[in-house]
């Protein structure tokens, strides 16, 4: 079930000869247009502070030119030929299957999020685990909302439930924020249909069935050392709750009441039921699970057919999606209007993410077409590391560095992808290396993040203790997750 994700092959072509490569021919010319290549893209995002999406599709201009690539080569001909642009099959190749997943995901968690089902989870688990345990009730809360939602959109969703378990024990903010971040974070960075997971599997072309796995093998074991953290850090730095967002939260509550009561709806919306929480968000993992492991477990037959058409995350997501209009919308009162309108609203966002993933598609096709990639990977080879730690420690710098996880996923991908073709590696193993990567991209969140000042300013941390709590609990998040996908490599 692998796809046809990365860009078109490109047909073997004479060594390129022209830009850069006039004064420093080879493998060292090509290695320094790398070099340069990745330290413009990291001046354009961190000093000019411009869009990635420019930067990534810049910079891609910039090193095919610097390596020798022709107009043609990469922008195609004004009349149709049999030339490729690689800017257009770099971009094309990973948004077709990309653009999908996410655009579905999306308008799942904003039914999820505006009928109340964080609130029905996250008040469940609380009752269930009681008080003294609500800062795992919370991090269990972050954990499985996380799946279907962005982390920004988790944390606008579950504030307000962070704020009145703070307020309800009188302790630190903090005890129960971290856990709830942890969740938020671990399901953005290693599961789909998060747009950096999704796109280092279609860069890679590892089934998604896979990456789920791994996600969950290696995100787990991350997350739970992260909530150990965020339990010592929270008993060590008290942070008040801060008062605007509780009286922005009461008001917003309060207006949409009055909203309901001038179209004379009175009686309250029934709670979501956990059980239908569960089973739309368990339905489409389920099934794509279960498809990956039919190649393996069936023969070619109907059955194992029937499998893979409702297991593929196109079909698995339109499934949840449809599930979540009815039992979420249509059976609770919901006009189709309303429906129409949330999903809609939902996908404005997605506009800037989607092109920066196509641009990080494109600066790859850029780098295998001119021949970089080849370069990178006999460097890196040479330097005798493992590719899962190579993985990590680009996808650190990147990270570091810009700020952006998704823009270091993608930039990793295309410069890791060279690394493993013709190593006949596993699709195990391959999603193990985009563990690796998504491990690194959540390392360090600091100023340069907007991650960062969410944090800081929705649960009123000041920038020193968010720096003492939350970058070091992204840290942690991102050392044990690697820690564990190295392990498995060895044995996988």
């Amino acid at each position: 079930m692998a796809h046809p994700l990365a860009a078109a092959p490109v047909a073997e072509t004479p060594p390129h000869t022209g830009g850069l490569l006039l004064l420093i021919d080879g493998t060292a010319g090509l290695l320094t247009v790398a070099a340069l290549g990745i330290a413009l893209l990291l001046v354009l995002i961190i000093k000019v502070r411009l869009q990635p999406f420019v930067a990534l599709l810049a910079v891609s201009i910039a090193v095919g030119l610097s390596a020798g690539l022709s107009v043609t080569e990469l922008f195609g001909t004004v009349q149709r030929s049999t030339s490729v642009s690689l800017i257009e099959s770099g971009m094309g190749g990973i948004l077709g299957h990309v653009t999908i997943i996410i655009g579905l995901g999306t308008m799942l968690g904003a039914i999820l999020e505006v009928s109340g089902g964080a609130e029905a989870l996250s008040a469940r688990l609380l009752n269930l685990f009681g008080e003294k345990r609500a800062p795992l009730a919370m991090g269990l809360t972050g954990l499985i909302f996380g799946i279907p939602v962005f982390f920004d959109v988790g944390i606008f969703v579950l504030a307000p439930i962070v704020y009145a378990a703070a307020k309800r024990s009188g302790k630190s903010i903090l005890l129960y924020c971290m856990p709830l971040l942890a969740g938020l974070s671990m399901t953005h960075a290693f599961l789909p249909p998060h747009p950096g997971p999704v796109a280092a599997a279609g860069l890679f072309k590892v089934d998604l069935g896979w990456v789920i796995l791994m996600g969950v093998v290696v995100g787990v074991p991350a997350v739970l050392a992260a909530w150990v953290y965020a339990a010592w850090i929270g008993k060590r730095l008290f942070v008040a709750v801060p008062q605007d967002m509780v009286e922005a939260a009461e008001e917003a509550r309060a207006a949409v009441a009055a909203e309901q009561a001038a179209a004379g709806r009175t009686a309250p919306e029934q709670p979501v039921a956990l059980s239908t929480v569960f089973l739309i968000i368990g339905t489409p993992l389920l099934l794509i699970l279960a498809a990956t492991f039919s190649s393996i477990a069936l023969d070619p037959s109907t059955p194992r057919s029937v499998v893979e058409f409702f297991g593929h995350p196109f079909v698995a997501l339109t499934i949840a999606l449809l599930m979540a209009y009815y039992l979420l919308g249509i059976r609770r009162g919901w006009s189709r209007k309303s429906l129409e309108q949330v999903s809609t609203s939902s996908l404005k966002p997605v506009g800037n993410i989607l092109l920066v993933v196509g641009a990080g598609g494109v600066f790859g096709a850029v780098l295998k077409g001119s021949g970089i990639a080849d370069a990178l990977a006999d460097a890196f080879h040479d330097v005798g590391l493992p590719v899962v730690l190579l993985a990590w420690l680009i996808s650190v710098v990147l990270r570091v560095a810009q700020g952006s996880a998704t823009v270091a996923i993608v930039t990793t991908a295309g410069i890791v992808v060279p690394l493993v073709e013709g190593q006949d590696l596993s699709q195990a193993h391959l999603a193990l290396i985009i563990m690796a990567i998504s491990a690194g991209s959540i390392f360090a969140s600091h100023v340069n993040d907007g991650g960062f000042w969410i944090v800081a300013k929705y649960f009123g941390i000041t920038e020193r203790d968010t720096l003492k709590s939350w970058t070091v609990l992204e840290t942690v998040l991102s050392v044990a997750g690697f820690a564990v996908a190295a392990v498995l490599s060895v044995f996988i």
